[in-house]
């Protein structure tokens, strides 16, 4: 699909840190957290990527995907498996009637539902 790794989630202090190579300000992003060559989870956001994984990095009290994401990465963290990230920038030249289509909104739930990654489940 065109997914780059950009990305290492690290134990640091014992609390994931998310360590981007690139792409860090891009936005309209389609991203991908991978373990051991398995997707994990897609996710999509309209923020910079960098401003994204802080979201996992520090969850606040009613940021449900944020805790539950950071509970997971640190969990596999702790088990010395490795979480990379991975991403899929919107490179702006989709259209659709005149209209510009954000390519991460667009694939994202047709993805989920293809590669079903388990931390994408609900109550996960």
């Amino acid at each position: 699909m065109g997914f780059v790794k950009c990305g290492d989630w690290l134990l640091v202090s014992e609390k994931p840190k998310c360590t981007l190579t690139q792409y860090d300000s891009a936005q309209n992003v389609l991203y991908a957290f991978v373990s051991l060559d398995t997707v994990m989870y897609i996710g999509k956001t309209v923020q910079p990527l960098k401003r994204r994984m802080y979201g996992y990095e520090n969850p606040g009290g009613t940021q449900s995907t944020n805790s539950k994401g950071n509970k997971l990465i640190l969990e596999f963290l702790s088990k010395k498996q490795p979480v990379e990230v991975y991403a899929l920038p919107d490179n702006g030249l989709l259209y659709y009637g005149g209209f510009h289509v954000n390519l991460a909104a667009g694939l994202e739930d047709s993805l989920v539902d293809v590669i079903k990654p388990v931390w994408n489940k609900v109550g996960v």
